[in-house]
């Protein structure tokens, strides 16, 4: 359980293998490995994330890790969305409220308050949620850092994304097109989408990223109404990730959806840009580095199958190739000489190519 020291010129998995498998270490790995357990078990894996989060600069991360997907939907508070939609726009974001406040220049950006609350005011005329709304309307903009975006990406992945609103809190309710109806509407309706995608973590993740009040009660409400319809969550890993432990997301995030589920909570405690990325690239490592090699493995074998290879099939069928189809993907395997027994099977069916050692049997079946 302890740590290791590092030896000179040691790869990032050396490093994080080193690390003890004790406290906040442990919490990563359990971390990663229940994101690795979501994803094959098809749980969901839904990510909360507050403004602090994407002036920090990590959005490339989230979206790779969409790309990737270990992203099943995205949840933003309002601030959240305007930070975005200002990177999209203009490649950074946020301003010096001390030194806007006094001369009443702090939050009357006009592009931010007028383009959002017209996307805002469209999404309840039509029935959309104010996420799914804003982010279409962004994406057709085609913004010039369309790709550091969320929004814009969770759009083109086809990512649920909503955004879940305080009145009175953000920049663009002091504009003079917010409408409060619209807002409420709107945002009103994301929550009902985001308890939907809440109601499908039974040994999924949350993670709660930066948000200290909106985004742990709006999941806390959510939870409770998948509960009233009878579904359990069991299995449910629920993660804090903020500089500060603080009392709703400990509380409504870490604390109380796990209870009696079988399921974890978990708070890490550090700097979002720091432990975001190290998750990721923990993540990279762990799962997606394997799997990318045992695809890039399995397309040279099948990109070199040829006629009078032996092979031996995820099934455990051993025969010789006889024909090789690549535009049709099968493969035409003799598996009795015999008797000449062919059967087709498709190309990412073959397992591996046997070398020249006598095969094992020619029964047809892989035996014990």
């Amino acid at each position: 359980d302890f740590a290791r020291p590092v030896e000179q010129g040691a790869s990032f998995k050396e490093w994080f293998d080193s690390l003890p498998s004790l406290l906040g270490a442990g919490d990563i790995r359990r971390v990663v490995e229940a994101m690795a357990e979501a994803k094959r078990r098809d749980g969901g894996i839904i990510w909360g994330l507050g403004a602090h989060v994407i002036k920090t600069g990590v959005s490339p991360v989230i979206i790779d890790l969409m790309e990737r997907g270990y992203v099943s939907a995205l949840a933003l508070n309002g601030a959240g969305m305007i930070h975005d939609f200002e990177i999209a726009l203009a490649g950074q974001t946020s301003e010096d409220v001390d030194a806007a406040l006094g001369p009443g220049r702090f939050g009357v950006a006009e592009e931010t308050g007028a383009f959002l609350n017209e996307a805002i005011y469209k999404a309840s005329r039509t029935g959309l949620g104010l996420g799914q709304a804003v982010s279409a309307d962004l994406a057709a903009r085609r913004p010039e850092y369309a790709g550091q975006s969320l929004l814009v990406s969770a759009h083109e992945l086809g990512v649920p994304v909503t955004v879940h609103v305080a009145i009175g809190t953000d920049i663009i309710h002091m504009h003079e097109a917010a409408s409060g109806a619209a807002i409420g509407d709107a945002s009103l309706r994301d929550f009902r989408y985001f308890t939907s995608s809440v109601a499908r973590l039974s040994h999924g993740v949350y993670l709660n990223c930066g948000s200290a009040v909106v985004l742990p009660e709006v999941f806390l409400k959510a939870v409770a109404l998948a509960r009233n319809q009878d579904i359990s969550l069991e299995g449910l890993t629920t993660v804090n990730i903020d500089f500060l432990r603080m009392y709703r997301p400990q509380t409504n995030v870490v604390t109380r959806p796990v209870a009696g589920t079988g399921g974890r909570g978990i708070s890490l405690v550090g700097h979002h840009e720091i432990l975001i990325p190290l998750i990721a690239a923990a993540a990279y490592l762990l799962l997606f580095r394997p799997e990318h090699e045992r695809r890039r493995r399995q397309q040279d074998l099948l990109g070199g199958l040829k006629k009078n290879d032996r092979v031996v099939t995820t099934a455990g069928i051993y025969g010789t190739v006889a024909n090789v189809e690549r535009d049709a993907d099968r493969v035409v395997l003799k598996i009795d000489d015999a008797a000449n027994v062919k059967i087709t099977v498709t190309l990412s069916s073959i397992a591996r190519v046997l070398g020249d050692e006598k095969q094992e049997t020619r029964t047809g079946k892989d035996e014990p």
